[in-house]
């Protein structure tokens, strides 16, 4: 900072009141108004409304620039950051509410066969009771009642052990399809977590990508700034000296820093537009992997709803 004060003090006694750098945004100005007429007069009548407006907003933008460099730097860092926020905090809050679902209906059916058991285990006591009962009142009505009446209650203990017998059997089965229903259910459970670790491998991995790629996006444009920056300065440097000392040479040489200046205009307008279709290409792929995203989903809940 002090080293800058004295600077601008010395230039002040040296060259007058109009600094060099007062002088150097001058001449960029007007360079720059210059050959942005003289490009807009050559490209209106080729190109369409569209890209002239473009053109335009690259102007105000290249101009506006130079002054807000920093803050919008500032300004986008922030956005983004308050952007992956979001993005992670909306990501836990659904991984946690699928979590907590998860386990609700593992416990529901839990619940639902602990209810299903102990009904049939009540039944069975039930059954068991009057079995019970059933032999005390035959051995009892034995001693009192014929042959006859003997061999009608064998008969109906025949029907009553085949009756059991077929109540096993149907338990059996019973619990056969409970395991089967569980088996399925974890394995759908397991299915959807693997999708969703995928999912979120590849979104990290595009994420990473990006985040590496707009750096050296942001890098290769701070360089070509300042190298920009520099070219220009030392161009005006040699030919504010070039004119103090060789004035009939003047008009050559502003004709020579015209053509440069229209030239680095063009390509710096030109690897703008290349940022701009590499940004659009960039949210089309976004967008494509996360509507894939959102297919995968509906597509289980679907799947879910229809085995629920």
């Amino acid at each position: 900072y002090l080293a800058r004060k004295f600077f601008y003090l010395w230039a002040k006694m040296t060259f007058g009141q109009v600094l060099p750098s007062k002088a150097r945004c001058f001449y960029d100005q007007k360079i720059l108004q210059k050959t942005f007429g003289e490009w807009k007069e050559q490209w209106t009548l080729c190109r369409e409304k569209k890209l002239s407006l473009r053109a335009d907003n690259h102007y105000r933008r290249l101009l506006l620039n130079l002054i807000f460099k920093a803050w919008r730097a500032y300004v986008c860092q922030q956005q983004g950051k308050r952007n992956k926020y979001y993005v992670a905090e909306s990501h836990a809050k659904r991984r946690t509410l699928l979590r907590t679902w998860q386990h609700w209906l593992v416990y529901v059916d839990v619940q639902r066969t602990k209810h299903g058991m102990q009904s049939v285990a009540l039944a069975f006591r039930k059954r068991s009771c009057l079995r019970i009962s059933w032999a005390v009142w035959r051995r009892q009505h034995y001693q009192k009642c014929s042959g006859h009446k003997m061999n009608i209650l064998a008969l109906q203990h025949w029907a009553q052990s085949l009756q059991f017998r077929a109540w096993l059997q149907w338990r059996e089965l019973y619990l056969h399809t409970q395991n089967e229903k569980q088996k399925d259910t974890r394995a759908v459970t397991h299915h959807q977590h693997w999708e969703l670790r995928r999912c979120m491998e590849a979104w990290l991995g595009y994420l990473n990508l990006h985040r590496v790629k707009k750096r050296q996006n942001e890098l290769a444009q701070e360089f070509h700034r300042s190298r920009m920056l520099r070219r220009c300065f030392s161009d005006w440097q040699l030919s504010w000296e070039c004119r103090r000392r060789m004035r009939a040479h003047g008009s050559d040489l502003e004709k020579q820093a015209t053509r440069i200046a229209l030239w680095r205009v063009f390509a710096h307008w030109k690897h703008y537009v290349v940022l701009c279709v590499e940004e659009a290409q960039q949210c089309e792929l976004a967008e494509r992997h996360y509507k894939c995203h959102l297919l995968v989903l509906q597509k289980y809940w679907n799947r879910w709803k229809s085995c629920l």
